[in-house]
């Protein structure tokens, strides 16, 4: 450990690992539910997959509204007991979803969303404000690409080599990555806080108070609404592929391939892990935040020049979902980890990413709830991977013009007051 500490490179390269398998495992407690497709359960014409999904969506959204203060207000030291109370509570809820009524099992998921969602504000808090921050929040965000498609993975896994039950899958993943976590966890408080370098350079992390939020919304207020925005087009894209990635994968022809979720967001991973981890050469803030609005445009422009072609038969179905998942964590990832982080640098602003993630997250899942209950209730008849493909091309090509307008009103800000 001292050689860890001591060594800068070797530090953020073990704090980054840390943060990616920490997250890894708390998806194991959130996404692997989706490979299961609950055939022949509805509630009137809605399946009783598409309920699950979407009540914990409802309840991830109601813990960004109330994280924007929690978050942004908490206590460094009980970080720890924060993860063990929120991902604990979320493996209860997954435990009685498999003994109660479907019903009742549709309220588990909105408890099972809400405490989850709290976790990545925590997490992040342990790779903040440092100067190799880019890096390690990049691992971090690239994590839920990984974890996503490995969870589901052990899952589907479960259910095909065990002959483990639709019902009791989500709780016996949650089992197979409960002793990981709490060691991971362990080892993350162990973790060194950033030194007098990092905080010249990075600005403190601090928990934030009441004035403090409302001096940054005063500043930034237009700016963080047009980014809410943005991130809601990325929220929507991200989580009708990420919770029907099953659905879409098996109407391509690959119901009864449990590999496939890994192997294709392995390769997206490891493309953007070395697109995102550059940004730490750029040690000038603002030009750092300029080349991050940059890399958002293009990961929606990749999004929707892919599913343009889909729709128009000229990508296979296969490459098409890599190159879409490719663009959306492209434009998605930043702001969940360098983003905000070279924001608070780059304007010196005085609270924590947290906060901003919160903001912007609250907002995004409010578009994902309405765009995911739309599909269902308005009863439109599409495959998801149509249906994907024509929402992709709308959202992705109105996110790339709302972030240049972004990327305007920032450096209009900065040219106003150059820190």
């Amino acid at each position: 450990m001292e050689i860890i500490k001591s060594n800068r490179i070797l530090q953020a390269i073990y704090i980054a690992l840390l943060c990616f398998f920490t997250y890894t495992c708390v998806f194991a407690f959130r996404k692997p539910f989706t490979v299961a497709t609950f055939e022949g359960e509805t509630f009137g014409h809605l399946s009783y997959q598409t309920i699950l999904i979407i009540s914990q969506v409802i309840g991830y959204m109601i813990s960004k509204f109330i994280g924007i203060r929690f978050i942004s207000a908490m206590n460094r030291n009980a970080r720890w007991k924060n993860v063990l109370f929120f991902v604990g509570l979320s493996w209860l809820s997954l435990f009685f979803f498999a003994l109660v009524p479907p019903m009742l099992g549709i309220l588990c998921f909105v408890v099972n969303g809400f405490m989850l969602g709290f976790m990545w504000g925590v997490i992040f808090s342990y790779a903040e404000g440092r100067r190799s921050t880019d890096f390690i929040g990049s691992v971090l965000a690239i994590s839920f690409v990984f974890a996503g498609g490995f969870t589901r993975s052990v899952g589907k896994w479960l259910m095909v080599d065990f002959a483990v039950s639709e019902k009791w899958m989500p709780f016996c993943t949650g089992f197979v990555f409960a002793l990981p976590l709490i060691l991971l966890i362990y080892l993350m408080e162990k973790v060194p806080m950033p030194d007098e370098k990092d905080i010249s350079e990075r600005q403190e992390r601090v928990s934030m108070s009441k004035q403090d939020r409302k001096l940054i919304l005063v500043q930034f207020g237009a700016g963080i609404i047009l980014l809410a925005l943005i991130y809601t087009t990325l929220t929507i894209m991200r989580d009708i592929r990420d919770n029907y990635m099953s659905n879409m994968w098996a109407e391509l022809g690959y119901a009864n391939n449990a590999s496939v979720f890994t192997s294709s967001e392995t390769r997206i991973t490891v493309i953007l892990l070395i697109m995102m981890s550059a940004i730490v050469l750029i040690r000038k803030n603002m030009q750092a935040f300029r080349l991050i609005h940059v890399m958002v445009i293009v990961g929606f422009l990749t999004a929707a020049v892919s599913s343009y072609l889909y729709i128009g038969g000229q990508l296979g179905g296969a490459y098409w979902m890599q190159a879409v998942g490719l663009g959306l964590y492209m434009a998605y990832i930043p702001f969940n980890s360098i983003f905000f982080e070279r924001m608070i640098a780059a304007f010196r602003l005085k609270g924590n990413v947290g906060f901003l993630i919160y903001i912007t997250d609250a907002v995004g899942y409010v578009g994902s709830v309405c765009v995911m209950l739309s599909k269902e209730l308005l009863n439109i008849q599409l495959k998801w991977t149509d249906f994907y493909a024509q929402t992709v091309l709308i959202l992705a090509t109105a996110g790339s013009m709302g972030t240049l307008v972004a990327l305007l009103y920032f450096n209009r800000k900065y040219k106003i007051n150059p820190l």
